[in-house]
């Protein structure tokens, strides 16, 4: 027989608060303790674009010093991102049950261990192997770690946070740029020493572990309400006093706090939601179908494009070493992009910005396909970075924003196992377009992708400003 579940005063509301424990969190000002949330959830995301960026680099080496073929290339790729559709799926639903810290840190021990495996591989059939295993662990992290900084983001910068966190996978590309450039370029076995950097996320999972404050949403939700008031404290001490709820004792005398606006109306509570069909209920669907679409689009412009850019310049006639350089300038340009995105999200909103920067990865796309020379190539190439990591900071920073507590890491799962399933094509589609076409079909396609994604974030809710839902 289960426990009869808690009133309201219960589980949501500290004694003598009028503020529940997700207001509370809401109209806190950013926090020592929201910084260090944001690092230790960031170096995960980065350690995640490192090992995803280091494929293409591998795939480029060894396409030199295998002799593999584009197909072969292309297996292998595709592999990660079949294993990356596998664990996002499973991993969201996993947060939901378990929690968003321990998926969080699991799934940075799977693919630490298997990355540092796949060094050893001997054959193209060992590593395609263990970059499925890889991808189980990658596709599984990216929304519980942006799940679960959306669950403790102040609501009026919340977009502005997803999209900071968002930015460490500029960090992480360009640090397998470098790595690439520096280390898996530097002879036949010089991948093997790329991939055995792929070690350190097994380790960091401890940190993350440990040191990583469970959502109080998701603890809620599970009845461990005086675990969910410990760390609303905790964040509210942190803020210094006179920046807690009403009457809390750690803040002290009651204070004035920013309006924070309920959740978009016409919203289910999530009870609601998942008895009537989770998130493919009437009240979600529509959002549901505009987000898998955007993730859909997205993937397989982005990893058509970024995945095949070093391999595609070496057929162009650039040596490796250019090749990788080139690539390296061509990532810088992600952080500016992710700059801008960031501002502009808490001023154009969620939809707005996502749709313009999605529009403006179309044009620069097709700009790159037509690109003729070093400095066109660099320049469009830039521009492509740019609009297109700015747009993945605002489409992290909505997922989260579009469902209740209960189907939160399942939504934004789902939408990433969908749009993974995009990303597991672009490999074998790029080869087919190049030969049909030339680079210059490749790209339209890939403009075409974008453009579509954009008229499909159009769609989305705006919910800037607003509280998440219950």
């Amino acid at each position: 027989m289960s426990p009869a579940p808690a009133s309201p005063d219960e589980s949501l509301v500290d004694p003598g608060s009028t503020l529940t424990r997700s207001q509370r969190l809401d109209r806190l000002p950013f926090t020592r303790k929201h910084g260090k949330l944001l690092g230790a959830s960031g170096i995960g995301w980065a350690l995640d674009a490192m090992d995803v960026g280091l494929i293409s680099f591998v795939i480029a080496a060894l396409s030199v010093h295998w002799g593999i073929s584009k197909g072969d290339g292309s297996l292998i790729a595709s592999a990660g991102f079949a294993g990356m559709a596998i664990g996002a799926s499973v991993g969201g639903l996993l947060a939901d049950r378990i929690g968003r810290r321990s998926v969080f840190a699991l799934t940075l021990l799977v693919y630490g261990l298997a990355t540092g495996a796949s060094a050893l591989a001997m054959g193209v059939g060992a590593l395609i192997a263990l970059r499925f295993v890889v991808g189980l662990g990658l596709g599984a992290e990216l929304p519980v770690a942006s799940t679960l900084m959306s669950e403790f983001a102040p609501a009026r910068i919340r977009g502005r946070v997803i999209v900071w966190l968002e930015a460490f996978w500029a960090l992480g590309w360009i640090l397998a740029a470098v790595i690439g450039t520096f280390v898996a370029a530097s002879g036949p076995t010089g991948w093997r020493w790329a991939l055995a950097v792929g070690l350190v996320p097994a380790a960091y999972s401890l940190v993350v572990r440990w040191g990583t404050p469970e959502s109080v949403r998701f603890l809620e939700q599970k009845g461990r309400h005086d675990e969910a008031e410990s760390v609303v404290r905790t964040f509210e001490k942190s803020a210094g006093p006179g920046t807690g709820s009403a009457t809390d004792p750690v803040a002290g005398a009651s204070t004035t706090v920013s309006a924070v606006a309920p959740a978009a109306v016409g919203e289910v509570p999530a009870a609601d939601a998942v008895r009537t069909g989770g998130i493919w209920s009437k009240a979600l669907r529509a959002r549901t179908a505009g987000l898998w679409a955007v993730w859909f689009c997205i993937n397989l412009a982005y990893y058509g494009a970024f995945i095949w850019i070093p391999t595609l310049l070496v057929e162009r006639g650039f040596s490796l070493t250019q090749s990788f350089t080139f690539t390296l300038i061509i990532t810088l340009a992600q952080i500016p992009g992710y700059a801008v995105a960031a501002w502009l999200i808490e001023v154009l909103g969620r939809r707005w910005t996502l749709t313009v920067f999605l529009a403006g990865s179309a044009v620069a796309a097709t700009c790159y396909g037509l690109a003729d020379s070093e400095a066109t190539i660099i320049a469009a190439g830039c521009a492509l970075s740019f609009f297109n990591l700015g747009a993945w900071g605002a489409l992290y920073a909505i997922g989260p924003e579009l469902y209740p507590t209960a189907v939160r890491g399942t939504g934004t799962g789902a939408a990433a196992a969908f749009g993974r399933v995009a990303s597991m094509l672009a490999p074998f589609l790029v080869p087919v377009l190049v030969v049909a076409g030339g680079q210059v079909l490749a790209f339209v396609a890939f403009a075409i992708a974008f453009a579509l994604a954009a008229a499909a974030a159009f769609t989305l809710p705006e919910q800037r400003g607003r509280a998440l839902a219950e």
